[in-house]
């Protein structure tokens, strides 16, 4: 199966996952998704990744994170940065997701960040999603 856009695929994957309730999802590996796992461990969105070694290609297994209650951890997540139209932004334009309690996540010169650890390192770059 081909996808245009693996991002927006894996984005689309982790929705539907906290929608149902599963405990785990998984998702085709490449080096910017497992970036992006990095990010929503770090910042408590997700309980853990492993990599899953397959013979057609590897796969990122997400152990998703639930309340006490059974609400997950992530609530909504939104594709900015699409592969017909890139979103770029400056070191002070790097925006707040819902007022600080979301996530923005960009590709920059250092790598996949968080919007708040690009704000420190002074750099901006790809807005590619928001998370809260």
């Amino acid at each position: 199966m081909s996808v245009n856009d693996p991002i927006g695929d894996m984005l689309t994957r982790i929705r539907n996952a906290c929608m149902a309730r599963h405990t785990s999802v998984e998702i085709p590996s490449s080096k910017m998704k497992l970036a992006i796992a990095e990010v929503l461990k770090r910042e408590g969105f997700i309980r853990d990744y492993s990599i899953r070694k397959g013979k057609p290609f590897d796969t990122i297994v997400l152990s998703l994170k639930y309340s006490a209650d059974k609400q997950p951890a992530i609530t909504g997540l939104r594709r900015v940065s699409k592969p017909g139209l890139r979103i770029y932004t400056k070191r002070s334009d790097i925006p707040r997701v819902r007022g600080g309690l979301g996530l923005s996540i960009l590709s920059t010169p250092k790598g996949i960040l968080a919007g708040h650890d690009a704000w420190q390192q002074q750099v901006g770059g790809e807005v590619l999603c928001y998370i809260w």
